[in-house]
């Protein structure tokens, strides 16, 4: 691990703050599941998991925009998978993008 210097100091306490809270998350998400973490759903269950019409999924399939496994005719999704792609799409809040640009300064 290398050392941090005064000037890094606050983007690495952020940073340190961003993945507690991302701990914090996959503990309460663990804990309030009883599911094993990488279950396979089906069509029907990715289009529910997602808030999403069962036609919008095989659109998105289609188009590369959805993690997924074939077998045979059959589609099949990780919930995990699934779960990082809604992840990915997460925007930050003004606190935030305010923390980033005072840093940069």
């Amino acid at each position: 691990m290398s050392k941090i210097t005064f000037d890094q100091l606050p983007e690495s306490i952020y940073q340190l703050h961003l993945k507690i809270d991302e701990l914090k998350n996959l503990l309460f998400e663990k804990s309030n599941t009883n599911q094993p973490s990488d279950q396979l759903l089906n069509i029907d269950e990715a289009a529910s998991f997602l808030n999403l019409s069962v036609s919008t999924v095989y659109s998105k399939v289609a188009k590369r925009e959805l993690p997924f496994m074939k077998k045979s005719k059959r589609l099949y999704f990780s919930r995990e998978d699934l779960h990082d792609y809604i992840i990915q799409g997460r925007k930050y809040t003004k606190e935030e993008l305010q923390g980033f640009n005072q840093l940069k300064k």
